[in-house]
């Protein structure tokens, strides 16, 4: 028994930061498709969306992406464009609150 608990006080301290590690990246690349179709849409129809629903509506995206850290589609944290750009979605951010595994801010990415 004891070399079981060994073991797993071992193994799992790993297996949740490698979880950590894994919504992280999932994190990243769902900030990376997202403004990918907010550009295009600026591109095709020279305004920025007026939300980000509309890039779903218009076909931009199939559907909007989970935030993997707040596990929800409702905490993006939405930049609005400068003066004297049109629309109200120039960027998107995490809502998540804390830290990464890299010390910066999720909602600094």
């Amino acid at each position: 028994m004891s070399i079981v608990a060994i073991l797993l006080t071992i193994a799992v301290p790993r297996y949740f930061s490698g979880v950590d590690q894994s919504r992280e990246v999932v994190l990243r690349q769902n900030l990376i498709t997202v403004r990918e179709a907010i550009d295009k849409f600026h591109a095709d129809t020279g305004a920025f969306p007026e939300s980000i629903e509309a890039l779903v509506e218009k076909r931009y995206l199939k559907s909007l992406p989970l935030d993997p850290i707040t596990e929800s589609s409702g905490t993006w944290l939405i930049v609005a464009p400068e003066p004297p750009h049109r629309g109200k979605v120039f960027d998107i951010r995490s809502g998540a609150p804390g830290t990464a595994q890299d010390g910066s801010e999720y909602r600094t990415w």
